[in-house]
């Protein structure tokens, strides 16, 4: 995955505006406007589960549920943590921006659902396993080193394989008890992967993942021709371990990684990504036709945009929802469309259930919104959407600053300022922590509404920032955001809830509700 960092800006370029046109009584491609990268799927009965990446945010790697294909929504994570080191921690000047844990793979074999992911930052590799995919307690095991964008398989008789790399492709025999690879097993798979896209490669075969049919092996990768856009790549073989043949199996806007999955009543679909600028990288599913023992993947090569499956119910509240930030009796504190920007410190946020309020306490002075510490975000969402905050400041504190922000290395924010005693709205646009454009305005109360509006339709990766004291009225303030998908980060544009200190910690701000809602108001 890391090995496209390189390319990804030509993808985007050369990416078109997801077909808009939808049968109401059928689903649309994409099926999920919004970042959901690196899937990994499987079917167990009627149900499928998918799995993704999420990088360094916390908690990660998320589990999917649908029973369409189509309709998804969050029901658990493989970890809470992935570790504990500097880079997740935001210690020390450190970060794992980019970084954090990659590429998941989801099994379930003989009763047992398994996520496997790696890790760059701490250079290990990850298995999760539960019984109860939906609300058990995942188990982990952990071991050196990163197996690179790997897929676990369990063979029929009995042993269990690993398969990753980046070109040359690898194969080992996993220990029985997950705790790493056999010794003396570990042998080249396919020397060279790509090959079946030609002999000017810019991006080496990756994104291994392995599947069984009929009796046959069939592995996908992806590769990227020189002067070409993402491919997909299908081997296959009679034995697990060789020797495969290889074929050319899908190119089209870039649309690949990922593999196969079948519906109860036997039809087959490819799921894959495509890169699309600022919103992320967004899910499509592909018919799968089968001839002469092969997987011919779309209508005649091209990825169709309407589908032979039910409408998409949408995004909310499957992958994003709101939050009036109360809670009944029994109810997590966080909903799982919340995800934190790097390991939170719990010390430094609370959930008021019965007032409905989030509580972000500063805990230390930082240089910058990208060192803030309990940044509490939720995606994007395509082709436009909004992202609406009450906070009230009345807690801040001399050099802090609150607020909405649009999470990426080139940001913008719209919150609350405190400095030399007086409060000010302030829409900022940063470069990593870096401020390159400012523009405030004095604030005379103590809660002020904040919105932000994106728009990714056709490439625009727009975004404007609003405030109002009374929720009706609002003020547009600032020069907006032209949001990029940077390779520093690596992912696509997250709302965030933020506060940090810049002069003495211990301010706090409260967070009365979050909205999100796929118009604007443009």
């Amino acid at each position: 995955m890391r090995n496209s960092l390189f390319f990804l800006f030509a993808m985007t370029v050369m990416a078109l505006l997801p077909n808009s046109c939808a049968d109401e009584d059928s689903a649309q491609n994409p099926v999920i406007f919004a970042d959901v990268p690196d899937m990994s799927m499987i079917r167990v009965g009627d149900t499928y589960y998918m799995s993704s990446t999420t990088m360094h945010m916390s908690p990660g790697v998320p589990v999917m549920k649908s029973h369409d294909l189509v309709n998804w929504e969050i029901v658990s994570y493989a970890y809470d943590i992935l570790d504990y080191v500097p880079e997740l921690r935001l210690e020390n000047g450190m970060n794992a921006y980019g970084m954090g844990s990659w590429a998941p793979c989801i099994r379930y074999h003989d009763g047992t659902f398994y996520v496997s992911t790696f890790s760059g930052t701490t250079d290990k590799t990850y298995i999760y396993t539960t019984e109860d995919i939906e609300n058990g307690r995942w188990q982990n095991i952990s071991f050196s080193p990163a197996y690179h964008d790997h897929t676990i398989f369990f063979d029929d008789d009995g042993r269990i394989y690993m398969i990753w790399g980046v070109g040359r492709l690898y194969i080992a025999e996993l220990k029985e008890d997950l705790t790493g690879v056999n010794e003396g097993t570990e042998r080249t798979l396919i020397e060279n992967a790509s090959e079946p896209a030609g002999d000017d490669i810019s991006l080496p075969s990756e994104g291994s993942q392995l599947f069984k049919v009929n009796g046959r092996y069939y592995l996908f990768n992806i590769t990227w021709p020189r002067g070409g856009i993402r491919t997909v790549i299908v081997h296959r073989a009679d034995e697990i371990t060789g020797p495969y043949e290889g074929m050319l199996a899908l190119e089209d806007r870039g649309i690949a990684q990922g593999g196969l999955i079948d519906t109860p009543d036997g039809q087959w679909y490819a799921y894959l990504f495509r890169d699309y600028g600022a919103v992320g990288r967004i899910p499509y599913i592909v018919p799968v036709a089968w001839e002469d023992g092969w997987p011919v993947l779309g209508d005649n090569g091209v990825v169709p945009d309407i589908l032979d499956l039910p409408a998409s119910k949408g995004l909310i509240p499957g992958i994003v929802a709101p939050d009036d930030f109360t809670r009944q009796e029994g109810e997590p504190d966080l909903p799982l469309v919340w995800q934190w920007n790097h390991n939170p410190v719990d010390e430094y946020w609370q959930i008021n259930r019965d007032e409905g309020y989030l509580r972000l306490t500063t805990g230390r002075t930082v240089s910058g919104f990208l060192q803030a510490r309990n940044t509490l975000t939720q995606r994007t969402i395509g082709p436009v959407c909004t992202g609406i905050t009450t906070v009230d400041v009345s807690g801040m504190t001399e050099g802090d600053y609150a607020g909405l922000a649009l999470l990426q290395y080139h940001n913008g924010m719209i919150g609350v300022k405190y400095e030399n005693g007086k409060k000010y709205i302030a829409m900022v646009v940063a470069e990593g922590d870096n401020i390159i454009d400012e523009e405030r305005a004095e604030l005379h109360a103590e809660m002020v509404y904040l919105k932000a509006e994106c728009d990714f339709r056709e490439l625009a990766d727009t975004a404007r920032f609003y405030y109002s004291l009374d929720g009706e009225s609002w003020t547009r303030l600032g020069p907006g955001l032209q949001m990029r998908y940077t390779l520093p980060h690596f992912m696509g544009y997250r709302f965030g809830l933020f506060n940090y200190a810049t002069a003495n910690a211990g301010g706090y701000a409260d967070f009365h509700y979050f909205d999100i809602t796929g118009e604007i108001s443009r």
